[in-house]
């Protein structure tokens, strides 16, 4: 943890005047609940009865046989309640809102997942819940607004700028400068002004403490860890307990999209992203001749964020971490192989780690162990994957679907009349 909120040259707290008070609370509250044991006892209950810790470490038999070289692992996160290593994150920062005395929590999403979790800990504490979502994200996420609403949260829609993420990420500030005295603006991703790289980086790092754990019980030789990384939550909570173990590489893979170009993708690290101060913190990002934060591309909405948790820049800089890229079809093609070989079926952010393994595997020997963070299911992708897999199926579906939907509609209203 760090005490002035930097990692190097990154991190900090650029905001305007009326969020330091709020972000001072919080930062306080945040360090005295990690010596305070009731908050501790109860975070371990709601780990394990809720979010049903610790998830399994799997062997990926078939899929290693079939390539050669190094064995892979997979840390399935997605086996979590909700679906993803979101739910780490959400649960702890809602616990410590509801011990400070805010009654409603506000959120950001892409993916939807942490929207999803956000909600599903907001329904099992009692408090309020409002998630902001890009217009584009709330039209591809549909399960999961769908799965949010269900718990009582209001999902709002935002359909300023490029209507993803990183607009999400503005309305939710600005509803949090208007309401700071009752509302806690519970961050999903290890980026923003600190305390939050902090705080997500701590709460997710339960994920690298089980591995860890795990690994060392079956005296596997892990020389590499393999994570998907957009703001870099799921990325830092597993790297992190073994950021000083340089025996072991750390890759952290990008969305590479459609192809190189701007716009085509969201490489950052390993690409041309520019030191940028964005959403009250320094870090890397892509931005165009202007300075503005430019455009991306991912078949992933998790990963469609144009800059980068603070700590993970640093530890690029300092070459600790390998960033490297997948392309959509690439991504695609891992989502099959795991499926098919391991009987999981990867969340699109989280087969971009899957990817690249598939690529290192090949080239390390068969004593080496690479360990994937399988970060989400894909359940949520359906709707994404579907017509890519399985085209006229999926347009037959909906077609029925519709009509159907629509046939129901008629006779209720005939009920309705009558």
């Amino acid at each position: 943890m760090t005490t002035t909120g930097f990692f190097g040259a990154f991190g900090g707290k650029y905001v305007a005047e009326i969020l330091r008070r709020p972000l001072d609370e919080l930062e306080e509250a945040f360090n005295a609940s990690l010596k305070d044991t009731n908050f501790l006892f109860d975070l371990e209950i709601l780990r394990r009865d809720f979010i049903g810790r610790p998830t399994p470490l799997l062997y990926a038999e078939k899929t290693s046989k079939d390539l050669g070289g190094a064995q892979i692992y997979i840390k399935a996160e997605g086996l979590a309640h909700t679906g993803a290593h979101k739910i780490n994150n959400a649960v702890s920062q809602a616990l410590l809102a509801k011990k400070m005395g805010k009654t409603r929590i506000i959120a950001e999403t892409g993916a939807g997942q942490h929207g999803l979790a956000t909600a599903a800990a907001c329904a099992r504490l009692g408090l309020e819940c409002v998630v902001y979502m890009g217009e584009i994200d709330v039209r591809r996420q549909q399960p999961n607004v769908a799965a949010m609403e269900l718990y009582g949260a209001e999902v709002r829609a935002v359909t300023s700028g490029s209507r993803t993420l990183k607009d999400a990420i503005n309305e939710a500030m600005r509803d949090w400068a208007a309401s700071f005295s009752n509302t806690h603006y519970l961050i999903g991703s290890a980026l923003g002004p600190a305390p939050f790289p902090d705080m997500v980086r701590t709460f997710q790092s339960i994920v690298g403490k089980e591995v860890k754990k795990q690994s060392q019980e079956r005296k596997l030789n892990v020389k590499a860890l393999v994570a998907c990384v957009g703001g870099g939550s799921n990325a830092i909570g597993f790297f992190e307990p073994f950021l000083d173990d340089k025996s072991v590489r750390l890759i952290a893979v990008e969305a590479g999209g459609v192809g190189e170009g701007r716009g085509n993708n969201a490489v950052r690290m390993a690409g041309d992203a520019q030191p940028g101060i964005v959403h009250g913190y320094k870090s890397r990002f892509l931005l165009d001749s202007d300075g503005q934060v430019g455009q991306t591309r991912s078949i992933s909405a998790g990963l469609d964020y144009a800059g980068i948790g603070p700590q993970l820049a640093d530890l690029g800089d300092k070459k600790r971490l390998e960033f490297t890229s997948a392309l959509d079809d690439e991504v695609l093609d891992a989502v099959k192989t795991f499926a098919r070989n391991e009987g999981l079926i990867f969340a699109l952010e989280s087969a971009h780690a899957g990817a690249e393994a598939l690529k290192l595997a090949p080239t390390m020997n068969s004593s080496d162990v690479i360990i994937v963070n399988m970060s989400g299911r894909g359940d949520k992708d359906i709707f994404i994957t579907s017509p890519v897999f399985r085209p006229d199926e999926w347009k037959t579906f909906l077609k029925s679907e519709l009509e159907r939907l629509e046939e129901g509609t008629e006779i209720h209203q005939s009920k309705i009349m009558k």
